[in-house]
């Protein structure tokens, strides 16, 4: 649910740090043919480039708009997203995620965001606004609003915004976050206040690879903007039934380390790294969780889904470009290499040695060295 445009057909940048390769063809094809995403959302599709290439689909016959919102792309639905970037006054910058139903709607949110930005065709603009005016206007256009990895301490609402949620928006209207890959459902259900809130664990995808790498299960009635914006609020018996989230400790900004020297070391009292004398000691996920916890671990509402660890196919040793692809001939797609096909039909094609961790990955046996200030973790262990 939150994938990145690089680039449009005539090779203007949209997300400036993501692929150029990942133009809106291109993902959409990706993510149905080799991945197997049933819904994806473009988090970029306010950009009017990008509304043109989706409007030439229409035309052409290979992509449908559907009456309930959402667009059909062979066996993938894609829901029309946009990243904004807003500042409160006294505050920390945080990134919110906005879904509208219909191209109409975002075209009109399109309008409205170049009003209030330097430039609406690129990704993650800052706007001059205030949250509860991002948050009037998307209500008014029949979308939702989320906040964007949460926890991250460049740009998150709680890594970089505020301590409560209540304190910046309404959050009544506010029926789901997004953990970010550094953290998870027992992270996250240490803030009493998220207890009513639908995770989503989603890949912020700035690349083709990255698509997938985190997701989520939801049950609906079919593939439409309105079944999943019944599923985010849990109305009708939908609802998101396991969310599949990246180890937390792969994430980047994990634990509290330096960016500069990558030293654990707590930071001064001036605000530098013990070990370089730089400024560059970025607090991490889970300690920013454990500053704002108020309950304690293991405490879940009813409605929470299992929280199931993956680890991409990226991050298993041995695994490159060119085994991926043989892969996804032999096998379908990933989420069939990542939770379906067992290990007797992976050696073959594997090797003993990476079908051997592909099924460890499953069952949470591999060890990790954790990720902080900005460096992935990574796999150090069987």
């Amino acid at each position: 649910m939150h994938i990145h445009i690089g680039g449009t057909r005539s090779g203007k940048p949209v997300k400036i740090t993501a692929s150029r390769q990942m133009t809106l063809t291109k993902i959409l094809e990706e993510a149905s043919e080799k991945k197997g995403m049933d819904v994806i959302g473009i988090i970029d599709a306010h950009s009017p480039e990008v509304q043109e290439e989706l409007l030439d689909l229409l035309r052409s016959g290979a992509a449908t708009e559907l009456e309930d919102g959402g667009i059909a792309y062979k066996e993938t639905l894609l829901l029309l997203g946009c990243e904004v970037e807003i500042k409160e006054k006294g505050r920390g910058e945080a990134h919110f995620l906005v879904y509208i139903p219909r191209l109409k709607e975002m075209q009109a949110f399109t309008y409205w965001l170049s009003t209030r930005c330097k430039n609406v065709h690129l990704s993650s603009q800052r706007i001059r606004a205030t949250l509860k005016e991002l948050q009037a206007c998307v209500r008014e256009l029949g979308g939702l609003l989320i906040p964007a990895h949460i926890f991250t301490p460049h740009k998150g609402l709680y890594g970089s915004c505020t301590d409560s949620m209540a304190d910046v928006l309404d959050s009544t209207f506010i029926y789901a976050v997004e953990l970010g890959l550094s953290a998870n459902t027992a992270m996250a259900d240490c803030l009493s206040e998220l207890h009513e809130k639908t995770f989503l664990t989603n890949s912020d995808a700035h690349s083709l690879g990255k698509i997938g790498r985190e997701y989520q299960a939801i049950l609906m009635a079919k593939r439409s903007f309105a079944e999943w914006e019944k599923a985010i609020r849990r109305v009708d018996g939908r609802m998101v039934l396991v969310n599949y989230g990246l180890h937390p400790e792969l994430g980047k900004y994990h634990q509290t380390a330096c960016q500069g020297c990558q030293s654990l070391l707590v930071a001064d009292a001036t605000g530098r790294c013990p070990e370089c004398g730089h400024k560059r000691v970025v607090r991490g996920v889970a300690a920013r969780i454990e500053e704002l916890a108020d309950t304690k671990p293991g405490q879940h509402p009813a409605h929470r889904p299992p929280y199931v660890e993956q680890i991409p196919l990226e991050f298993i040793p041995g695994v490159g470009p060119r085994l991926l692809e043989k892969l996804y001939q032999t096998f379908g797609t990933q989420m069939d290499v990542l939770h379906r096909v067992n290990e007797e039909e992976l050696a073959p094609v594997t090797g003993e040695k990476i079908a051997s961790l592909i099924v460890k990955a499953r069952a949470g046996e591999l060890s990790v060295q954790k990720g902080g200030a900005g460096t992935y973790g990574k796999i150090v262990s069987t």
